[in-house]
């Protein structure tokens, strides 16, 4: 368990045990594991099919993955005890404003080595297709100075549908591709049109690894019923400097 060390101990134990069982039941298949740095902090950012993207991932990476979610799972004790030891930081909302809360709380793990798990579609896609990407994921890469491993997952909404509740056998695949280097944006790093040029940077490489159709609608909006993805019926108003940044962008 050496590369676990950082993990809590519930993630080192699940890590230990469950890939014995899951990966042969699902038939995971895993592509381009070596383009995952083996130390150092990076920005591990994918697709988001189905509520079991992030235990899949989880479990597919030989070192631990933190995710951030909401502070209010830490309210109760029947859920802290969990999400606490499954990997997930609490982001906390000071002033109400969640996005600059969940970029501190990423920030934070960042400059402390680890590997941080985000879905900059922000929820799971309505449809199957790939949605366009948030601007937190990015934010926080450059703010620590660390890479994007952009990752795809395919099959994964087939074992677990959005409707159903009961996982069931399907092959899933994960294929994770090269570290993006941001590093060239560094000193733009607020300005707004580079944070959404490298965004769309990053969800062409996510697009490439899980062949999905690409929507440039946000995903949140397709499903509130803002936006038609097909027609784009009633758009609503682009706002990058307040588009979810926060715990939704990480688990969905």
């Amino acid at each position: 368990m050496g590369r676990m060390a950082g993990a809590p101990a519930l993630y080192r134990v699940l890590r230990a045990t469950l890939p014995t069982f899951v990966m042969p039941y699902f038939r995971v298949t895993v592509e381009g594991l070596e383009h995952v740095p083996e130390t150092g902090a990076a920005v591990v950012a994918g697709n988001h099919l189905s509520f079991i993207d992030s235990f899949v991932l989880a479990l597919c990476l030989p070192r631990p993955v933190f995710y951030l979610g909401k502070s209010d799972y830490w309210e109760s004790a029947r859920t802290r005890w969990l999400v606490a030891g499954a990997g997930v930081v609490p982001v906390y909302r000071d002033g109400g404003d969640r996005g600059e809360g969940s970029l501190r709380a990423g920030v934070s793990l960042l400059e402390r080595g680890q590997l941080l798990g985000i879905y900059p579609e922000g929820t799971r896609s309505p449809d199957g297709r790939l949605y366009r990407g948030k601007t937190g994921p990015v934010r926080m890469a450059l703010e620590a100075g660390v890479p994007v491993v952009p990752f795809g997952i395919v099959g994964s909404d087939a074992a677990m549908p959005q409707d159903r509740r009961i996982i069931r056998r399907a092959p899933i695949t994960l294929r994770f591709g090269r570290p993006i280097d941001l590093s060239r944006y560094a000193d733009r790093r607020t300005d707004p049109l580079v944070l959404r040029s490298a965004t769309d940077e990053v969800m062409y490489e996510i697009m490439l690894l899980s062949g999905q159709e690409y929507v440039d609608e946000y995903a949140s909006h397709v499903k509130s019923g803002a936006v038609d993805p097909d027609g784009a019926l009633d758009p609503v108003t682009d706002d990058d400097a307040a588009d979810g940044d926060g715990p939704e962008a990480s688990t969905g």
